[in-house]
């Protein structure tokens, strides 16, 4: 099941990664194609506070896939609401915040950021930041809400936000260009008013009673905004490392070859933006499902994981380098049609940082497990060597020694020195050996459970309910559980199991899965259910409904715990039950 959970996530994330890059990257072709090579510049240089609104944002978000990983993998539906709300309130607040300081400072922010004490190019990057930042409510939200769309299993409906949000920018790109013709201050705004459209379509699904969250006010705490934060710190440090990065290539290139330069890394930092919507993906994936795995102390479950990221980062970067080697020429003509130095310049750059894709895919499936499995430090230091101190050591070394063209080597040569220290940071912590099982996994030795005391078994039939049941039954007796709660234990199973395949499979003509996994404890048992049939939840259930609840009702009778989950399209119910050994006889 692991596997087809990430093959849907990985789509949707990667999908939605696109939702900060795609309309950056049409305002570039707007603007290269409409405006010219002083406002692709202009651009340049506004791009690092652009990104701090995406660096909050992506904080929040990553803050919210390891808070409510957590409580979901606890089975926590108060907790996870405590931070819905709490994720909305505080992105509000920041937001509205960060539109305010830019408006008002958009002038001095300008020079700041390099763009000159005044002249075009200063009126250029000042205007673009005044309509980017209109947006900032609309963008942050839409970041912020993409987490709790993937845990309610609606990735159609964020590719539907997202495809409504290109079309709106594109549209009003355009007419900012052609019609009204005012400049980058209308390309700023029209990404404003379609990272809003975005936004107003996601929020159809918070407002509909099939949502998964709630919103009170009252649960907006300064604690769950603090444990947001905390959790989401490492994704800061990986977006803080970017603002730095384009800010030093900035200087570095402008020094080197002046605006054209310039101009030509604004093509190769947004092409490779949004070619990086995979890597972007596979972080996001890693870190949701390590969150769950984590929290389930499912060893086994964050093995696969690991290895299958890893086999499909091999994957999507060899596909994704491979286009952009071949049709780099295109692309880069999209946003400057013109076969000059910058066009050029561009070309050989893009070329170049395809060499990175595949490292850098690897790089964030570690990065963000570690992070899920509380490790945020060591996150910390790979997000900052990886998004500024690799690239930026290496554009300046080379950029000195081959010009221009040593510079563009900065994403590849990052990713792979990345890549290698963290091997020799697990070569190191193992002992001086890679050979240890589960090495880069970076796992207490006593973390997870026994194999021993672990018993995990899909069921595909009604058939198997018994089956299985009776090998519980067996499990626990050799676990020295007395009868009764060994019966109780096997009863629970055949109960649960036969209602999903009767009622769950039956329900559509896909093809469903059911596993039972049993976790024994010194003073309890866990039992978890998990399935991906549509969404039921048996403690509601149980409480509303009539006679016909009564099988249900025998199983949380028996249980201690009770908590139900719906996320990522799948059904989790877990039952904690008491542990009774039977007493030798006196």
């Amino acid at each position: 099941m692991i596997r087809k959970i990430i093959r849907q996530m990985l789509v949707a994330q990667v999908f939605s990664a696109l939702t900060v890059s795609l309309c950056l990257l049409i305002d570039n072709i707007v603007i290269g194609r409409y405006l010219g090579e002083e406002a692709m510049a202009a651009y340049s240089f506004a791009n690092p506070l652009l990104l701090i609104i995406g660096a909050l944002g992506s904080l929040l978000a990553a803050g919210i896939q390891v808070a409510c990983g957590k409580s979901l993998g606890k089975g926590s539906r108060e907790e996870t609401n405590a931070g819905f709300s709490s994720a909305i309130a505080i992105t509000a607040v920041v937001s509205v915040v960060f539109l305010l300081v830019v408006i008002l400072f958009r002038s001095p922010m300008a020079r700041l950021l390099g763009a000159g004490q005044n002249g075009s190019l200063h009126d250029a990057t000042s205007d673009y930041l005044a309509g980017f930042s209109i947006g900032a409510p609309g963008s942050m939200g839409a970041l912020v809400l993409i987490p709790f769309l993937q845990m309610g299993g609606q990735g159609g409906l964020l590719i539907v936000a997202v495809l409504c949000m290109t079309v709106t920018d594109i549209a009003l790109d355009l007419v900012s260009v052609l019609v009204i013709k005012n400049g980058m201050f209308g390309i700023g705004l029209a990404s404003s008013l379609s990272y809003y459209v975005a936004m107003v379509i996601a929020a159809t699904y918070f407002l509909s009673r099939k949502c998964a969250f709630r919103f009170s006010l009252k649960q907006v705490t300064g604690r769950k905004i603090m444990e947001l934060i905390r959790g989401g710190t490492p994704s800061g440090f990986n977006m803080a490392s970017a603002v730095i990065l384009v800010f030093a290539m900035n200087q570095i290139l402008k020094g080197s070859a002046g605006s054209s330069a310039v101009a030509a890394f604004t093509v190769v930092n947004s092409l490779g933006g949004a070619a990086n919507c995979i890597t972007t993906g596979t972080g996001s994936v890693s870190l949701t499902m390590s969150g769950i795995l984590f929290n389930e102390e499912d060893r086994n479950g964050l093995r696969e994981l690991l290895k299958l990221l890893c086999r499909y980062s091999v994957f999507l970067g060899l596909v994704m380098g491979t286009v952009l080697l071949i049709f780099s020429p295109f692309f880069v003509s999209l946003f400057l049609p013109t076969a000059d130095t910058a066009q050029q310049m561009a070309i050989l750059g893009l070329r170049l940082f395809t060499a990175g894709m595949i490292p850098c895919c690897i790089n964030n499936a570690l990065k963000y497990l570690y992070q899920a499995t509380g490790r945020v430090v060591l996150t910390e230091i790979i997000s900052v060597a990886e998004g500024a101190l690799f690239p930026s050591l290496v554009a300046l070394l080379l950029s000195s020694i081959f010009g221009v063209t040593g510079a563009w080597f900065y994403f590849a040569l990052g990713e792979w020195l990345t890549l290698g220290a963290i091997v020799l940071m697990v070569f190191f912590r193992n002992g001086n050996s890679l050979r240890k099982k589960d090495a880069f996994m970076l796992l207490r030795d006593d973390f997870g459970v026994a194999e021993e005391d672990l018993m995990e078994s899909e069921i595909r039939s009604i058939q198997e309910v018994v089956s299985v049941a009776e090998q519980a039954e067996q499990f626990c007796l050799q676990h020295g559980q007395n009868p009764r709660i060994a019966s109780h234990i096997a009863l629970c199973i055949e109960e649960k199991t036969s209602n999903t395949i009767q009622y769950g499979f039956t329900e559509d003509r896909n093809e469903h899965h059911l596993f039972v996994r049993i976790l024994f404890k010194k003073d309890y048992w866990v039992l978890r259910f998990r399935d991906d049939c549509g969404a039921f939840d048996p403690v509601s259930y149980a409480s509303d409904a009539g006679e016909e609840a009564l099988g249900i009702r025998l199983i949380l009778a028996m249980a201690q715990t009770a908590n139900y989950t719906y996320s990522m399209n799948l059904n989790n119910l877990m039952l904690r039950l008491p542990s009774e050994t039977d007493k030798p006889n006196e």
